[in-house]
């Protein structure tokens, strides 16, 4: 775990956990939720604008729709009845919806398992749009022109987390009917698969390109990927995507062969959870099942100010409430003793330049902090390169002052997008 703030020369020496042997009988099965909560991208202003209503009856697999313009389906991952629809605003502070359902045994809807016979990019856009270990699958192979590369992680973006690696062990031939799925219909010229010096005997007969890569904490964020694989670097406010490269997890690519091979929209996600202590244990939970229900599953207990984050040491976010649920993209649960917090500070900036040594993007954050304390937006993005952030979270890590650097530069991103959001809007 942890513990402390980094405060020395040079950049601080991190690496990512590697998985060595596993037995697929340490993965903790989570029993189903009495109420599942799902995050639906979609908003309503009227009850006759709803395509489903309260006390509808939905089923395991069901694709619905929140409004009947609605241009995002989602699929329901348990069988229940609709108990409520209430807005919500996500991290990213996008409005969506939360739509909570009261779970009742599994009863599979057919449609899937109808026109899945053969994959085809309508089925995966209409049907897993969203999978486990990817929230945005369906964006990605909609994409015109089509992507060139698709680079499938093999490994986790944050430390402490090794949910796709096991992904890996446990769902071998999945894999590979995914990857091959994934080939025929992406439209892509070339899949190359990232993974660690342990894990790249297990994959050389995948069919892929196999890279290796340095378990040097950041190295395995998209950002500088592109430009260690590639040599490339993602101009600043752009994605890889413009540059023709798609980033999927592995869990990803085993669901999608999954689903294939059982004629079954997967609808369990694969997540590492990080105890106090630092250990780590592996579960796998309906997606809705709120995070309160893992951690007694797990028999983890929280006190009054504990910490509980969804994600990694160095990137996650702190939770609000513990009904928060599991979703496509909970890659990690994590709890914190509150005696192992690193308080943050609203200390002023010392000038010591830790920030900027660490830093892989060569921001001058010391500066760039000044601006974004004050909401200066465009000048943080103008003038000191806030859109060149590669969202690592180095800066706050060896931060003696304990500022809350990341927190900062992404919440003037959020402010930044939402304003010129607006400016379009009322052009």
């Amino acid at each position: 775990m942890i513990k402390k703030a980094f405060f020395g020369f040079g950049k601080p020496k991190l690496r990512y956990s590697i998985v060595g042997n596993y037995e697929k009988e340490s993965l903790e099965d989570i029993p189903l939720p009495s109420i599942a909560y799902l995050s639906v991208r979609d908003t309503f202003e009227r009850v006759d604008e709803l395509a489903i209503r309260l006390g509808d009856r939905v089923r395991t697999g069901q694709k619905l729709k929140l409004t009947v313009k609605s241009l995002h389906p989602f699929v329901s991952p348990v069988t229940g009845t609709i108990k409520s629809m209430l807005p919500q605003t996500r991290y990213s502070g996008e409005p969506s919806t939360s739509v909570a359902i009261e779970v009742m045994e599994d009863v599979w809807d057919e449609e899937f398992r109808m026109t899945a016979k053969t994959p085809s990019t309508r089925v995966v856009q209409d049907f897993l749009g969203s999978l486990p270990g990817q929230l945005e699958l369906g964006s990605l192979l909609g994409l015109q022109p089509p992507l060139k590369t698709f680079v499938i992680n093999g490994m986790d973006q944050d430390l402490l987390v090794t949910t796709n690696q096991i992904a890996l062990k446990m769902g071998a031939d999945h894999f590979r009917r995914g990857a091959e799925i994934l080939k025929s219909i992406g439209g892509a010229e070339r899949i190359l698969l990232l993974v660690s010096s342990e894990l790249a005997p297990e994959v050389q007969n995948s069919g892929l390109e196999v890279r290796v890569m340095d378990p040097a904490y950041p190295s395995m964020l998209p950002r500088l990927v592109m430009k260690s694989v590639f040599s490339k670097e993602v101009p600043a406010g752009k994605e890889c995507e413009t540059m023709g490269v798609g980033f999927i997890n592995a869990e990803a690519v085993v669901s999608l062969g999954k689903a294939f091979a059982q004629f079954q929209v997967p609808v369990h996600k694969l997540f590492t959870v990080i105890r106090k202590n630092g250990s780590l244990v592996h579960g796998r939970a309906r997606i809705g099942t709120p995070v309160k229900d893992v951690l007694l599953a797990l028999q983890i207990g929280t006190a009054h100010g504990d910490g509980v984050v969804l994600g990694g040491p160095m990137t996650g976010r702190a939770l609000l409430s513990d009904e928060t649920p599991v979703l496509y993209d909970t890659d990690a649960v994590m709890v914190q003793d509150r005696e192992e917090i690193v308080r943050s500070s609203d200390t002023h900036c010392v000038n010591c330049g830790e920030c900027v040594r660490a830093c892989p993007a060569h921001i001058p954050v010391n500066m760039l902090i000044r601006f974004l304390e004050n909401g200066m937006w465009e000048d943080a993005v103008n003038r000191y390169d806030l859109l060149s952030c590669v969202e690592c979270g180095l800066c706050s890590y060896v931060c003696p002052a304990r500022i809350p650097l990341f927190q900062h530069i992404m919440l003037g991103k959020h402010e930044f997008a939402r304003t010129k959001r607006m400016e379009e809007a009322h052009a």
